[in-house]
């Protein structure tokens, strides 16, 4: 299957206002408790599939700290080394942790070995819990010494309230038929889903045409994906 390229388009804003909680509320509401300090708090690890919401929440959580004047740190697998603090850091986010290679674990452990040190927030994800992931031991033994969350995936009435707020977002009039299209022919991942979505709003402004089941798949077609 031929991969979707993103569109070019309003960029997704990653709140808390626009997460769609469903079974997840009491991880959100721990996220949201927490505050920098002279001690450090215990690091807070989520994990989940693909598409669960992972880095939403950890992108809405730099937004809200950002917001309040906080300095955040971002770390992933894309982050180039050496990987340095903020000048006045208050929150280390470290996302899709299973994905980072040699170089980025000892960076990573050295992040909160510093977080230690200035009572920093940390909040790591991954695709499983931290005993589970393939990682040295020491970073392992860091993300998970303290809460673990497991993020839920949305039902999909919830899947299906997340793709017509995004669409109403976009000025997209997104009928029931197009959503169920794409529910029963695509995997149920909501990032991937809102990649389609990206594709279709960008190939309707270029067609002039209202987005509808024959213009997707036409699109489709059009990008060699079968659909």
């Amino acid at each position: 299957m031929k991969q979707i390229p993103l569109a070019i388009g309003p960029a997704p804003m990653f709140t808390f206002d626009n997460f769609l909680p469903g079974a997840n509320s009491a991880v959100l509401a721990h996220l949201q408790s927490l505050r920098a300090g002279a001690v450090a708090p215990p690091p807070v690890f989520l994990w989940g599939l693909p598409g669960c919401g992972k880095t939403h929440v950890l992108r809405a959580l730099a937004h809200a700290w950002q917001d309040a004047g906080a300095q955040v740190g971002w770390y992933d697998a894309d982050t180039p080394l050496p990987w340095e603090l903020p000048s006045q850091p208050s929150l280390l986010l470290m996302d899709d942790c299973e994905r980072f290679d040699a170089g980025q674990q000892h960076a990573a452990f050295a992040l909160f070995v510093e977080a230690a040190t200035h009572g920093l927030a940390v909040v790591a994800s991954g695709s499983a819990p931290p005993v589970d992931l393939a990682l040295r031991e020491d970073l392992r033994t860091r993300l998970g010494w303290g809460p673990t969350f497991a993020l839920q995936p949305l039902s999909e009435q919830e899947m299906r309230a997340a793709l017509r707020r995004e669409a109403d977002r976009r000025g997209i009039l997104l009928a029931d038929e197009v959503i169920d299209y794409l529910l029963t022919r695509f995997a149920r991942d909501l990032k991937h889903l809102m990649c389609l979505l990206d594709r279709l709003d960008e190939f309707a402004l270029a067609a002039k045409r209202a987005v509808t089941v024959p213009l997707l798949r036409q699109m489709l077609a059009d990008e060699g994906v079968s659909g």
